[in-house]
């Protein structure tokens, strides 16, 4: 694990077009950046602005067109498809908007089936109480609502436990009191397991939070504000 504090992850210069055809589409042009471990940042931006490209490329899911993406002494854009893949299973932990959950299996059955191969993971039924779903962990996604059904991806995402949490809209398909729940497990992680979590959202309030916030637009980030101190999910103002 890397020393709290200590830099985990930076990119330089990063820039990624999309090309169909003869159109050409810039999703990120020069965008620099660094996450110190233990960190929770919030990214904000409208629909477009390169967020998600940001993240996936960060997250070994997409390659940029230039620049550079460091994880701690790794180069990310060296590496082999291979290297990317074994980054992705062995540093990092992803939630998205949709759970992805397996409707055939509990909620313990689903967060295992990330622990069969991962390195060093916690076992299924503590991740699981990290986000507060011990009591329902023989449950079916059916049988649980949306909130709980996002609870039990996020406890996927850490049992095998990344030093990288990377959140796409995790509360874009819920309502305000449920992603609070959502974000409490999301801030109750972030403290328990020291992992560093960066959490796109289109709500500007939830950056109150956060350690700091980015705004993207047009493939840029063009604005950092960092917080003196962190509110609780359940004290800001959707």
């Amino acid at each position: 694990m890397t020393a709290e504090g200590a830099e985990i992850i930076r990119a330089a210069g990063l820039g990624k077009v999309y090309r169909s055809g003869a159109l050409e589409v810039q999703a990120l042009g020069g965008v620099d950046f660094a996450a110190r471990a233990g960190e929770f940042v919030v990214i904000l931006g409208p629909s477009g602005s390169g967020k998600s490209t940001f993240l996936n490329i960060l997250g070994g899911l997409d390659t940029a067109s230039s620049g550079h993406v460091w994880f701690r002494d790794a180069e990310l854009t060296a590496m082999s498809e291979r290297g990317l893949t074994l980054y992705r299973r062995d540093h990092v932990g992803f939630v998205f908007q949709f759970y992805n959950l397996v409707p055939s299996l509990t909620a313990l059955e689903n967060v295992a089936l990330v622990t069969e191969i991962a390195r060093d993971p916690m076992p299924p039924a503590e991740a699981l109480e990290l986000v507060g779903l011990g009591p329902r962990r023989g449950h079916f996604p059916a049988q649980l609502s949306g909130g709980e059904q996002q609870r039990v991806a996020i406890a996927r995402a850490i049992a095998k436990r990344p030093e990288l949490l990377f959140c796409d809209e995790p509360t874009g398909a819920l309502d305000s009191v449920t992603g609070v729940r959502v974000l409490e497990a999301l801030e109750g992680v972030n403290r328990a397991t020291g992992a560093t979590t960066l959490v796109i959202t289109h709500n500007a309030a939830i950056r109150e939070i956060a350690d700091r916030s980015l705004r993207f637009a047009d493939g840029r980030i063009v604005e950092e504000i960092a917080n003196s101190t962190r509110k609780a999910p359940a004290e800001v103002s959707w």
